[in-house]
């Protein structure tokens, strides 16, 4: 035969052994999600049919998905992951890589959506359900999470730990004695980070931790119900919070709205500090202090990360977070 080239495809080992391309791609690559009796199976049939293992180097990513949850594909919280979808855009357009956005619904078969659009690569951004996270790693395609976080998965975030005690020690500095945090739910990992933050700062300052300032917003049905609700119960409270920090901007403005509407005065009466600098948060009346997230840098840096993630060793990338002051919160 000579020089000549092993023609030998994963198809063909696949038909060989029974098992589907992408079992037998995943145990090539050495992935995880099958016994070591099937690795075995693989190796042997691949041998035997003189595949050239050399193929194995990842192929030239042409084609990324950007994942999103149906949850985030919402009034509040589009204006943060519009502008992480430009980053990843930018990032692609670059490259020459095609991007398609899938919105993910809870009870959808992710997969099949997978199989439509055939990417190389998943970029999935903000929260999705473990057994989602599962499903996709068993496609065997190169992943990285932005905006969420999990043990065994390469993750870009932004600072929310340290811009949660940024934004808490800020309305600290600026006199504030009962700081009030509404949250939303803690299973995301950026609201956890963000209210470790806010507690964090607290006990630095020895400032004694109320836990009826700590309130969670019901995030049942989209709309702005669960925050005014929340903000009218901390209203209510025998001593009522005199700042309040809010995870992200869209509770932050809802929350102001509300205030203004019950006669407050901000920020004498009631100081008030988002998170993320959307678009819409200067433009507010008053403007609203929040903490600066890169959001198209995040996008960016999801992309570069598939694009250079050499082996299967997940990385954890922090991006650094600012905290902005306007007069919400301080008004000399």
């Amino acid at each position: 035969m000579g020089g000549a080239v092993s023609q030998v495809t994963l198809r063909d080992i696949a038909s060989e052994t029974g098992l589907s391309i992408g079992t037998v791609s995943r145990a090539l690559k050495n992935q995880g999600g099958m016994t070591e009796a099937t690795r075995g199976v693989v190796r042997e049939a691949a041998i035997r049919l003189g595949y050239d293992f050399s193929l194995l180097k990842k192929g030239r990513i042409r084609r990324i998905a950007f994942l999103l949850h149906s949850q985030h594909n919402t009034l509040t919280s589009s204006p943060f992951f519009t502008p992480v979808l430009h980053g990843a855009e930018e990032a692609c357009r670059r490259e020459g890589i095609a991007l398609s956005l899938i919105v993910v619904g809870p009870a959808e078969p992710v997969l099949e959506q997978i199989r439509l659009h055939q990417p190389d690569a998943i970029l999935c951004a903000g929260f999705f359900e473990p057994e989602v996270l599962s499903a996709l790693q068993q496609t065997g395609r190169p992943m990285v999470l932005v905006d969420m976080h999990r043990r065994g998965f390469t993750s870009i975030n932004p600072d929310n730990m340290c811009g949660g005690y940024l934004a808490t020690q800020h309305l600290l500095r600026c006199g504030k004695k009962r700081i009030a945090m509404l949250s939303g739910s803690l299973a995301h990992y950026s609201i956890q980070q963000r209210n470790r933050g806010f507690r964090q700062a607290l006990f630095d300052a020895r400032v004694h931790a109320d836990p009826s300032l700590e309130v969670i917003v019901p995030t049942m049905g989209e709309g702005e119900e669960g925050v005014i609700e929340a903000v009218r119960s901390l209203l209510a409270l025998p001593k009522r919070p005199d700042a309040l920090f809010c995870y992200n901007d869209s509770t932050a403005l809802v929350a102001m709205k509300t205030c203004l509407a019950e006669g407050l005065k901000i920020p004498y009466d009631l100081a008030i500090v988002g998170f993320d600098d959307i678009a819409a948060s200067a433009a507010a009346i008053p403007p609203l202090s929040t903490v600066h997230v890169d959001k198209e840098a995040l996008g960016r840096a999801g992309v570069d990360s598939l694009l250079h993630k050499t082996d299967d060793n997940p990385s954890q990338i922090t991006l650094p977070v600012e905290m902005i002051v306007r007069e919400s919160s301080y008004d000399d």
